[in-house]
Order: structure tokens, then sequence, then C-alpha cells
């Protein structure tokens, strides 16, 4: 038998909580529960943003990947000015993480690589989300990780 555990997800609160942020309102109020959350859990806050693969804007190329390059760019000069902000007043510490691909895969997949103890996304604002279902809905379906939804 090893010495070292094996690792288990739940135990002692949570360590790391990962936020999902889009730019949208949802996503910003989903961060900053999240951010206090993690510091009253003194837990590490992985803020990631999902940059979009489009379909269509394959043909394009470079500029579709620079232009969702400098989005995510865009989020994390205003993460760290709001971080700055607070830092004064309470610690916190965070991380920004970029993935590429749709929502709920790159969500999923910074989840499971970052070892998530819980998952925290704004409630989408999408009408078509009724029907098809939303990036929240999915990942409490997957049923891997505790997910709060924000409005």
């Amino acid at each position: 038998m090893s010495d070292k555990a094996p690792f288990e997800r739940g135990t002692d609160g949570p360590k790391v909580i990962v936020a999902g942020l889009d730019g949208s309102e949802p996503s910003w109020r989903a961060v900053a529960y999240a951010a206090g959350l993690a510091r009253r859990q003194n837990a590490l806050l992985a803020i990631v943003y999902v940059q979009p693969v489009l379909a269509a804007g394959a043909a394009f190329g470079a500029p579709v990947a620079e232009a969702t390059a400098e989005i995510a760019d865009q989020l994390k000069a205003e993460i760290e000015k709001a971080a700055a902000r607070f830092q004064s007043v309470s610690s916190l510490r965070w991380e920004f993480h970029t993935f590429v691909g749709d929502p709920f895969s790159g969500l999923s997949q910074a989840s499971n690589e970052l070892k998530a103890d819980a998952v925290v996304v704004g409630a989408s604002e999408k009408a078509g989300h009724r029907i098809v279902g939303s990036v929240a809905v999915r990942l409490v379906k997957a049923g891997r990780w505790p997910v709060t939804v924000v409005p």
C-alpha cells in the first residue's frame, strides 16, 4: 500500500473553486460569488475563460484565434485591476486560465485538470438554452462537482 493518500474531493472544505467567466454580467457575478467563497474557505479561485472555437470562423484562421485571445487578455486585465483594489482589504489566492473549445467541455476539462472541489457559473441569458440546455445544467448533469449557478 502506498504512503500517499489518493486524491479525494470534498474533504475539509473546498481547496480549489473554478469559476467560469465569459464577460457576461452573470459570469462576473459568479466570479464575485466564487471569490467570496474562496476567501472564506482559504481556497484557490481558478477563473476560467473558454475561448470558443467558431466553426464558421475556422476558414478565417488566425484572426479568429487572435480575437478570442484578445478577449482573454482583456478579461484577465479587468480581473487583475479588481483584485488589486481588494488586495488591501483581504487576501485572495487566484489564477486565470484559458481553455479552447465549447464552454461545457472547457469548464469540464479545467475542473478535472485543476482538481476542482466546486464549480461556479453564471445563469445563461440565452433563450435557446431553455430548450437545448445551458452549460450550468450540463455541468450539474455531469455529476462530477458541486455546481453553483449564480443569477
